[in-house]
C-alpha cells in the first residue's frame, strides 16, 4: 500500500516561524534557507524486493482535521472575520512553502547551527560535537521531564539509531534495515520501509543500524548486506539502490551516512572478516559512485609497505562510524577500525596502515592529504573508529578523539600533528611515548599462545558510543569503561566470509569488575574533570546542550541527565531497556524534546 503524502500527514510544520525565544534560545535563529519545489521521486526498480513503506493498519494519518489550529500562528494573526474558504486557501499555501523548505541543502547542514530546532546529521552538525543550543529544557527544570511519546519499532536486538528531525518531521532506523518517518510531535508513523535483508548476512555484532542521512528530498540508508539505498523523504519509496560489494565475503554496512555537498558517504563494516576496508562517496542523486578510497593500500600506493606479503589482501581496517566534515578546509575525517586478523599479528608484520588511523580526505575526490595512526600494528582489536569532533582553542583547528586504546588524542586538524595525548582510562599496555609523542606498545602487551592480561580489553576504553563537546563548559564527555582481558593468540587460516580472529579473549580474573563511567575530559589539558560512575559499564552515547546538561543513558535502562559542569545527576527515568543509542534533542511548536533510542523503543521526552 502506498504511503500518503507528507504534507497531509504533518500539520507541525505550520508552526516552523514560530521560533525566537519560544525555543528556549538566546537569540532568534535565522532561517535562511530556499529552496525549490520537489523533484518526483522515480519508482523503485521492477527487481527490488522491499516491503512497500505504508500506513500501518489500524492507523490512520495524522491529519489537519477542522480545527484550523495553524490559523492562530503568526502568520495568519488570529481568525476573527477571516471566511474559512479564504482561511483554507492561505493554509494550503502555506502547506507548500513548509513543504519546500522541507527539502535539506547543504548549506543548511553546513548551518546547522542557525536551526537548532532541527537534527540535520548524525553528531547533529558537522563537527561532530553532538551539542543542541536548545536551553528550555534546563538545570532548574529537568526534575520535571516527562516522556512523551514512544514508538516500538518491532524489532528485536539492539537499536542503535541516532534520529534526525527536519521541519518536526522524524527520521530514523531501526534493526533489520528498517527506516520510518514520524510526526516529532505526536510519534504517529507517516511512513516505514522494510529493506529484505538476506537471511546469509555476516554482521559480527548485531542486526544493527545507526542511522540515516538526508539531502534533498532524500534519506539514505545503508544496509546488511553492503548496499546504499535512497529514499523520498515525503513517501518512503525507494528512489535509487545500489551494491557496494558483495556481501558475503563479509562486508556490510551499518553506519549512519555523511550528506556532504552531493555526496552520500559511507563506510564499511567487517573487520572481522579480513574484508579490504574502505569508504565510498555516492552522488545523491544518481547514486553514482563519486569515488573510493581503500583504507589498505595495494602495491604501489602509499603505505603498502607496512603490510607483509599479501596480507594488505584481508587487512580488515573497516570504517564502520560516522566521521565528520571540515567545510575550510574541505576535509572529510574518517576513522577506521583494527587490522586483519585482529589479535594476531604475526603474518602482517608493520603498522599496518590505514588501520587504526584517523583519514583526512578530499570531500571531492576522497584523496588523502595526511592520516594520524593512533595503534600500531594493532593486536587487541583496538578499532579507532570513535567520532572525531572538531574543536577551536587558543587560535588553532583541532580535532579530538577519545579512542578505544585509552588515551584522549588531540591532533592540528590542518596538518594532522599530534599535539597531546592522555590516558583517560586504565592502561597497561604502554608506558612509553615516541619521538611525536604518540603513546607506543610495549613488547609484553602482545597475545601470546598461554594468554596474559592487557588492559584495556578488547571492547576498549570506549567504543562506537557517540562523544559531545560542550563549546561552554569546554568539556569533552565521554562514555567509558575500565576492564581487562586475557589475550591469546593461535594460528588462524582465512577462509573467505568466515570469522577471522586469529585470537580468543576473555575476562582477567587479575583484574577488578568492568566499570563504567561517563568522564568529562578538558581537551586543553586531558585532564579528568568529573566522572559519573554507572552501576555497570553502558554502551550510551552522550548529549550535551545549552541548558547546561549532559544526557547519557545505561546498562539498565535508566536515560540520565547529569549537570554538564560538576556531573551531579539530577534526573533520571526508567525504560524498561539496555541502551545502545545516543541521544539528540530537537523542538516543535515552540517546545524543547529529548530522544533517546532503548530496548526496541524510541522514547521522546519533554517538559509538561
Amino acid at each position: 500500500m502506498k504511503a500518503r503524502s507528507l504534507t497531509k500527514n504533518t500539520p507541525r510544520t505550520l508552526h516552523q516561524n514560530r521560533l525566537g525565544n519560544r525555543w528556549g534560545l538566546t537569540e532568534p535563529p535565522e532561517q535562511p534557507w530556499k529552496s525549490g519545489p520537489s523533484r518526483a521521486a522515480s519508482g523503485a526498480p521492477e527487481a527490488e524486493k522491499a516491503f512497500r513503506p505504508c500506513t500501518p493498519p489500524g492507523l490512520k494519518p495524522a491529519t489537519l482535521g477542522t480545527s484550523l489550529r495553524g490559523a492562530e500562528a503568526p502568520l495568519f494573526h488570529g481568525r476573527a472575520g477571516v471566511p474559512a474558504r479564504i482561511l483554507l486557501l492561505l493554509l494550503t499555501a502555506f502547506l507548500f512553502v513548509s513543504y519546500t523548505h522541507a527539502q535539506v541543502t547543504f548549506e543548511r547542514i553546513l548551518n546547522s547551527r542557525k536551526e537548532p530546532q532541527n537534527w540535520l546529521t548524525y553528531s547533529g552538525d558537522y563537527a561532530g560535537r553532538r551539542f543542541s543550543q536548545l536551553d528550555q529544557v534546563n538545570t532548574s527544570n529537568v526534575h520535571s521531564l516527562a516522556a512523551k511519546w514512544v514508538y516500538q519499532t518491532g524489532a528485536t536486538g539492539k537499536i542503535e539509531t541516532t534520529p534526525l528531525v527536519v521541519d518536526g518531521i522524524l527520521y530514523a532506523t531501526a534493526q533489520d534495515d528498517r527506516a520510518f518517518a514520524l510526526d516529532a510531535h505526536t510519534g504517529r508513523p507517516i511512513w516505514m520501509y522494510q529493506y529484505p535483508v538476506p537471511t546469509d548476512i555476516r554482521p559480527c555484532c548485531g542486526h544493527v543500524n545507526r542511522g540515516l542521512a538526508i539531502l534533498g528530498d532524500k534519506v539514505f540508508l545503508g544496509t546488511l548486506d553492503a548496499h546504499v539505498v535512497a529514499l523520498d523523504a515525503k513517501t518512503g519509496n525507494v528512489v535509487w539502490n545500489v551494491s557496494a560489494v558483495d556481501y558475503r565475503k563479509g562486508y556490510s554496512f551499518t553506519v549512519a551516512p555523511l550528506a556532504v555537498k552531493n555526496l552520500v558517504v559511507v563506510g564499511v563494516s567487517g573487520g572481522e572478516y579480513g574484508i579490504r576496508g574502505f569508504i565510498d562517496a555516492y552522488d545523491a542523486t544518481t547514486g553514482e559512485r563519486k569515488w573510493r578510497f581503500y583504507t589498505v593500500p595495494a602495491p604501489g600506493e602509499a603505505g603498502h609497505e607496512t603490510w607483509e606479503g599479501d596480507s594488505w589482501k584481508i587487512g580488515g581496517a573497516p570504517a564502520w562510524n560516522t566521521g565528520t566534515y571540515d567545510a575550510e578546509t574541505n576535509q572529510i575525517f574518517w576513522p577506521t577500525g583494527n587490522p586483519s586478523p585482529s589479535n594476531r599479528g604475526e603474518g602482517r608484520a608493520g603498522d599496518n596502515l590505514y588501520s587504526n588511523t584517523l583519514l583526512a580526505l578530499n570531500a571531492d575526490t576522497g584523496q588523502m592529504n595526511w592520516h594520524f595512526q593512533f595503534t600500531r600494528h594493532d593486536e587487541h582489536d583496538w578499532d579507532a573508529t570513535q567520532v572525531p569532533v572538531l574543536l577551536d582553542a587558543a587560535g588553532k583547528h583541532l580535532i579530538a578523539q577519545a579512542n578505544r586504546n585509552g588515551f584522549f588524542y588531540v591532533l592540528d586538524r590542518v596538518t594532522g600533528k599530534l599535539i597531546s595525548a592522555n590516558a583517560y582510562g586504565k592502561i597497561t599496555w604502554s608506558n612509553t611515548k615516541d619521538a611525536d609523542g604518540r603513546p607506543a606498545a610495549k613488547k609484553e602487551a602482545s597475545p601470546t599462545l598461554e594468554g596474559h592480561t592487557v588492559c584495556p580489553g578488547a571492547l576498549g576504553t570506549t567504543n562506537f558510543m557517540a562523544p559531545t563537546y560542550d563549546p561552554q563548559t569546554a568539556l569533552f564527555y565521554v562514555t567509558s569503561r575500565d576492564q581487562c582481558d586475557i589475550f591469546s593468540t593461535a594460528p588462524q587460516p582465512y577462509e573467505a566470509g568466515h570469522a577471522y580472529y586469529g585470537s580468543a579473549y576473555f575476562p582477567s580474573e587479575e583484574a577488578e569488575p568492568y566499570r563504567g563511567y561517563l568522564k568529562a575530559i578538558d581537551p586543553a589539558t586531558g585532564a579528568i574533570k568529573w566522572t559519573f560512575e554507572h552501576t555497570s559499564p553502558t554502551w550510551s552515547g552522550v548529549l550535551s546542550t545549552a541548558g547546561g546538561l549532559v544526557f547519557t543513558g545505561d546498562a539498565e535502562g535508566n536515560f540520565i541527565a547529569l549537570d554538564a559542569a560538576t556531573g551531579k545527576a539530577l534526573w533520571h527515568f526508567q525504560m524498561g531497556g539496555a541502551v545502545y543509542a545516543a541521544p539528540m534533542a530537537f523542538a516543535v511548536d515552540g517546545k524543547e524534546y529529548v530522544a533517546i533510542a532503548s530496548g526496541s523503543a524510541l522514547y521522546v521526552f519533554g517538559l509538561p
